[in-house]
């Protein structure tokens, strides 16, 4: 499949790597330039581009970059054509992406990216830690497989969003429509948890959509206070820990 990356950031980098070690056809782009990505990301037949030829000829674009970015790349993405699938990894933070009021007032954050871009999106790898992703990726069929909700309208960006979240490593779970995609985001017991494919049902049936602000941002203050500052992320156990006990 041919997939253009936008984003080298926590999860970006991993997904570049993963993918076109799965054979996929990878082009990734960031903000800075082409000449700025680690050599390392590349190391698998990925290529280094602009964004806008990252963009150019891909069956599936994957956007890795911060929430309070999407609007800006909206008028790329309208280039694109219908079939082309979507998937949207980011999740909304206000310290980092500040204030967003319709996301404040209770529009369910992937319905606002889908708004921004005017399309159908799918949603995945958003509810898992970059440290996660990069180190437990595990063979299709291990027991102690990793899995993560993919939400979805449309059937084909499911299917092939859940294909490729197959790819990196980690079992999929269809989580349904981006209605209900506020069960997979920050404060969710299913975000960041690590569970297996048995229990993402009953996480997604345990979240209680008011309570979700307050325990991600309880999770930010922790991590802010622990690493000291706003950008480093969590190891895979100790990020895991944390918001497993925030969400008991």
């Amino acid at each position: 499949m041919k997939i253009g990356i936008l984003g080298t950031g926590h999860i970006g980098k991993t997904l570049v790597m993963r993918l076109s070690q799965a054979g996929h056809d990878v082009k990734v782009a960031n903000s800075r330039g082409p000449e700025t990505i680690d050599a390392e990301l590349l190391s698998y037949g990925a290529r280094a581009v602009a964004t806008e030829n990252a963009l150019i000829d891909v069956d599936a674009v994957i956007l890795s970059i911060p929430l309070k970015r999407i609007p800006g790349i909206a008028s790329l993405v309208a280039r694109l054509p219908e079939e082309t699938v979507v998937i949207d990894t980011s999740n909304y933070y206000p310290f980092r992406d500040e204030k967003i009021d319709a996301i404040e007032r209770g529009q369910v954050e992937s319905l606002w990216v889908a708004e921004q871009l005017g399309r159908p999106i799918a949603k995945a790898w958003n509810a898992i830690g970059s440290a996660s992703l990069a180190k437990k990726a595990k063979p299709a069929g291990a027991s102690d497989r990793i899995a993560i909700p993919v939400a979805a309208d449309r059937d084909h960006d499911r299917k092939v969003a859940m294909s490729l979240v197959n790819d990196t490593g980690l079992d999929a779970f269809d989580a349904g429509p981006l209605a209900d995609s506020w069960r997979q985001q920050p404060g969710a017991p299913v975000y960041c948890t690590d569970l297996s494919h048995a229990e993402i049902a009953t996480a997604l049936d345990a979240a209680q959509r008011d309570r979700l602000p307050k325990r991600r941002d309880l999770g930010v203050a922790v991590m802010q206070e622990r690493l000291g500052d706003g950008t480093s992320n969590p190891d895979e156990e100790w990020g895991v820990r944390l918001v497993r006990a925030i969400n008991m």
